[in-house]
């Protein structure tokens, strides 16, 4: 079984002809060093009112039994989709930021994947495991008054899944910014609880749990 990334095969970053090209491949991304503040922000949904604390949930074992086949590199504002395949069953939504890709899975099937932007140095895209708390298809942040389509809320305090313009050198303030038309799909194919498992570069291969 070749490795691959949780959402479905590591995807790397290169810059081909002078723009940016997300290729997958089987081993994990090197972390640079030190990387360049990213150019543009993107807003984040405003906080909930008077944030209750909640435990943690305790998610069932998910594995990856099939990843879609893709015909060519995805590059921001990329995005494949396909569930022609995939059965009905639990969804389970995976976001590597080392690869900056999110993937969704409906009973282990990857039924899309797009490339992403996420969180600047200075406000970082939190890592664990969220279940979606809200949806809101014409949510407008009003800490930024910015407009967040097809918003699916991650945190009490703002983080959330929501279409952006997801260009290289773009980020955010911590939310995970997808093309339009995935966030519009993602929004339709999704409910509240189900989970987002958000890692930086941690790898399994076909079959392995990985989480629980």
């Amino acid at each position: 079984m070749r490795a691959l990334q949780i959402l479905a095969g590591t995807i790397l970053l290169t810059a081909i002809g002078g723009g940016a090209m997300l290729v997958r491949r089987a081993d994990p991304p090197a972390t640079p060093a030190s990387a360049p503040l990213p150019q543009a922000l993107t807003a984040k949904p405003s906080p909930l009112p008077a944030p209750t604390p909640t435990a943690s949930p305790s998610p069932a074992p998910f594995v990856v039994r099939h990843i879609l086949d893709l015909k060519k590199p995805l590059r921001h504002g990329d995005f494949v989709w396909d569930e022609s395949e995939a059965p009905q069953g639990p969804v389970v939504i995976t976001v590597d930021l080392a690869a900056q890709v999110v993937s969704i899975f409906r009973d282990g099937y990857e039924i899309g994947t797009a490339a992403i932007i996420y969180g600047a140095d200075n406000m970082p895209t939190p890592l664990g495991v969220f279940p979606i708390l809200q949806k809101d298809v014409d949510h407008v942040s009003n800490l930024y008054d910015a407009p967040m389509p097809y918003m699916l809320r991650l945190t009490n305090d703002g983080v959330a899944i929501h279409a952006s313009d997801v260009q290289y050198g773009n980020a955010t303030h911590g939310c995970i910014g997808v093309p339009t038309g995935f966030a519009r799909k993602l929004f339709a194919a999704t409910r509240l609880g189900d989970l987002v498992i958000v890692t930086n570069g941690k790898t399994m291969t076909l079959g392995q749990s990985i989480i629980g």
